[in-house]
């Protein structure tokens, strides 16, 4: 690993810090460095607000090492006002000589601009560092903007026979799952439930195990079966009721409202949907040690394994279409 690779992985590991809280915009980190040390670290943290660059370059303290200093950030400088000014401008303005990137931006507002403005002003631009581990960071941010869809992850619990619900067995997986789910909450836009989940099990469906912010509340009630008391109507978070089953059609709708990515948890006939028309991204699977002989079988699904770990006995899958 070269030394441009190892600071772009601390990029990488600072951007993360947005998670949850830049959406619709991309996670970026950003670090300057000077004879081999970092002098200064930033991210994006909150969206409309200063982006990773600008927050990195305001925290150096000798605003004269920036003429020797290289700045490393994982997704290309924007080049647009938006609601903040373009970052490759206060780039230039400052004198910083090279810049390091992981991701081209495709967003079309940005699509090679920034890298060409800094070029045309003479500063040094190396792209491509780490760009496979650049594009699985922002991995909603670039499906969100070339497929026009939320990023779609799946994700359900199941017995060590495969059962996913049963009316003798209320938890499957242990607390220590159960808040890992709660922090998942926390990190994506929205999350979404069929009719008969939120009929059954009646969920708040928001973060409370976590720290966080409440994700979108989604589900469909076509026929209107959904009565007011339910929790679901709570008006504690941010709800939406969708009286189409049309998939596409109400991803469609959901990109035009900025929902950069979505969980399903459930239930099965929803998730079913969505594996058959193959419109997802990603599956967390967590399985309890626990066998629960009978009711509703777990669905099944293929794709490449990021991950497999336990967490106090119980087994959490990640799996990517």
């Amino acid at each position: 690993m070269n030394i441009h690779e190892i600071y772009m992985q601390r990029c990488f590991q600072v951007a993360q810090n947005g998670l949850g809280y830049v959406a619709p915009n991309p996670l970026v980190g950003c670090i300057i460095v000077h004879e081999g040390k970092i002098i200064s670290e930033g991210f994006h943290q909150q969206y409309g607000k200063n982006h990773a660059e600008r927050n990195a370059i305001l925290h150096v303290k000798d605003e004269n090492l920036l003429k020797n200093s290289t700045l490393y950030v994982n997704l290309e400088p924007c080049s647009h006002f938006g609601k903040t000014p373009p970052c490759a401008d206060f780039i230039i303005e400052k004198q910083i000589p090279k810049v390091v990137v992981s991701n081209l931006d495709s967003n079309p507002e940005v699509g090679g601009k920034g890298v060409e403005r800094l070029r045309n002003a003479g500063v040094e631009v190396i792209t491509g560092v780490l760009e496979d581990d650049g594009r699985f960071l922002n991995r909603r941010f670039f499906t969100y903007i070339e497929k026009k869809r939320p990023y779609i992850i799946l994700k359900w619990a199941e017995s060590l026979d495969g059962f996913m619900y049963s009316e003798t067995k209320r938890w499957i997986t242990n607390e220590a799952m159960r808040n890992l789910v709660h922090k998942w909450r926390s990190e994506e836009s929205a999350i979404m439930v069929g009719t008969n989940t939120v009929l059954i099990d009646n969920p708040h469906l928001n973060v409370r195990a976590y720290f966080g912010k409440n994700p979108l509340r989604i589900t469909i009630d076509k026929n209107h079966k959904l009565a007011k008391d339910l929790l679901f109507f709570d008006n504690s978070q941010p709800t939406k009721i969708y009286e189409i089953s049309d998939i596409p059609e109400i991803l469609i709708d959901l990109h035009a409202q900025n929902i950069q990515s979505m969980i399903i948890e459930g239930g099965a006939k929803l998730l079913l949907n969505f594996i058959q028309q193959n419109l997802w991204d990603e599956a967390r699977i967590l399985t309890g040690n626990k066998y629960l002989h009978h009711g509703l079988k777990a669905p099944k699904i293929q794709g490449k394994e990021i991950l497999s770990s336990e967490i106090e006995g119980d087994k959490v899958q990640i799996i990517c279409a």
